[in-house]
């Protein structure tokens, strides 16, 4: 499968990318996966089980356990600012 400029055009503006002066390299990109995809579905993988890991490990998992909790006051005493018994932070969303 080959890509054209005109396919190039379309992929942007539906995926609303500016990529007018790049046409070009993008579209030798598109060839070049497009080029990749098809050597990977030449690959004979009749008998082979799929993958859900390339790790065969498997993850511990702790039990739950209940904690007394109400350790605010400890822990906002390592807080180097605190107001209402809640962590002050700078603002990080400017709102308009």
């Amino acid at each position: 499968m080959k890509i054209d400029a005109e396919t190039v055009k379309k992929i942007a503006f539906l995926s609303r990318l500016n990529i007018d002066e790049t046409i070009e390299d993008t579209k030798k990109d598109f060839n070049n996966i497009f080029a990749m995809i098809e050597q990977f579905n030449e690959v004979n993988t009749q008998n082979v089980q799929p993958l859900t890991s390339v790790n065969d490990a498997n993850l511990v998992c702790r039990k739950d356990e209940v904690t007394s909790g109400g350790n605010a006051k400890a822990i906002l005493a390592n807080a180097p600012e605190q107001e209402y018994g809640y962590f002050v932070v700078p603002k990080v969303v400017d709102v308009e």
